[in-house]
């Protein structure tokens, strides 16, 4: 089974205003986008807030580089990449993977709906289960937010933390090298 034959995934470590993480996923043929201010994370201790962004489209998962001034101006790393299948709970505490690409992106499509995203990673930084869920907002503010979660399972790292690896997936430079390059 090839590249694709599997839904992919990119996250895209952003110095605009402020550093974030943009996390993607292929979903309906465009990738629905939450940023991710403290990164993801492997500790399943942790739930990371993940606040919705626009889609972008599937050609945007390879950019690296420097945005010019307006919108999103600053350097981009692709900070991770890979592919990934959509899950579905088949009993308490119990998944199952949908290894074929049309039906896990119908689960994945429904789960947007429903604002219940559980998915299996096999990127080169990020691996196993996750699941992005819809909160009712935070703090005072009515806007949309999720929660991006590491599930508990053989790939759970307690302590990791995304900005200990700042290395792009791709070409292994850093934020600083990709500023410097333009």
């Amino acid at each position: 089974m090839g590249k694709e034959d599997k839904l992919v995934f990119v996250v895209q470590k952003h110095k605009a205003t402020s550093l974030h993480y943009d996390f993607r996923l292929e979903i309906a043929g465009v990738m629905p986008s939450w940023s991710i201010p403290k990164g993801p994370t492997l500790d399943s201790s942790i739930r990371r807030l993940a606040l919705p962004t626009s889609d972008h489209e599937m050609s945007y998962r390879t950019f690296e580089g420097v945005l010019p001034p307006g919108y999103g101006a600053g350097p981009v790393m692709v900070w991770d990449e890979g592919t990934y299948y959509a899950e579905v709970e088949v009993a308490k505490g119990l998944r199952s993977v949908i290894t074929d690409k049309e039906k896990g992106d119908k689960a994945m499509q429904e789960g947007l709906k429903e604002g219940n995203l559980k998915f299996r990673l096999y990127g080169k930084k990020l691996q196993g289960s996750f699941a992005l869920i819809r909160t009712k907002g935070f703090g005072n503010s009515k806007a949309e937010s999720w929660l991006l979660i590491k599930h508990r399972d053989e790939f759970a790292k307690k302590g990791y933390e995304a900005a200990e690896y700042d290395f792009s997936a791709v070409t292994n430079r850093s934020m600083a090298q990709i500023a410097k390059d333009g």
